[in-house]
């Protein structure tokens, strides 16, 4: 069965995305003001050989692409959609089918995004059955609170970058109890330092 796992660049205090810019919408905010959280995805020499743009260090690319070969479908929460400008009604993988979790309806949802309304039991299944033998990848704080709650995720990937942001959107909402992680690897890279774990069963 496919694995289910989150990959998400995030601060030393635990936001993936900064404060909301005077003037701005916070649904449109997207990075807001930590757009650094992404500057390892380009100030490398090295080009992914998975999505085309990005040049990163070499040990960043070892770690990035081999996380993003895995992606056989993406789930991913509204609020993260938004935040993302719905991804131009595609998806946020070159090659991956979008899943996007809401409660209710969502206009402008792209013909190449599958709607979502019946919690995450229902989008991760969808997934995985659109995934294959390759992997499911979640994306948002809330996907994957509500994933690690109903028992359904199997590695947490973090993209740490040296920075302390005092505010934004933080990455792990509040869950019922503890969670317990098992390290499989960390790279330390320019700008960044990967930490894959694994949830503790």
């Amino acid at each position: 069965m496919s694995r289910v796992f989150s990959a998400h660049a995030v601060s030393v205090d635990g936001y993936i995305s900064g404060r909301t810019p005077e003037g701005e919408r916070e649904l449109d905010r997207g990075l807001g003001d930590a757009p650094m959280l992404f500057d390892w995805y380009f100030d490398g020499d090295t080009p992914s050989g998975e999505f085309d743009g990005f040049k990163l260090s070499e040990e960043s690319r070892r770690v990035f692409d081999t996380a993003a070969a895995r992606v056989g479908a993406v789930v991913a929460g509204r609020v993260t959609w938004e935040h993302s400008g719905r991804w131009g009604g595609d998806g946020p993988h070159p090659t991956a089918p979008l899943f996007v979790l809401s409660h209710g309806p969502v206009p402008g949802i792209g013909e190449k995004q599958t709607l979502v309304t019946g919690g995450i039991e229902e989008a991760i299944a969808a997934a995985r059955e659109a995934a294959g033998d390759k992997d499911v990848a979640l994306m948002g704080g809330g996907v994957l609170t509500s994933a690690l709650e109903a028992g359904l995720v199997d590695e947490v990937i973090l993209h740490q970058v040296p920075v302390l942001l005092g505010g934004g959107h933080a990455f792990f909402r509040e869950l019922p109890g503890h969670v317990s992680l098992r390290l499989l690897e960390a790279v330390a890279a320019p700008g960044v330092t990967h930490l894959r774990y694994e949830v503790a069963r």
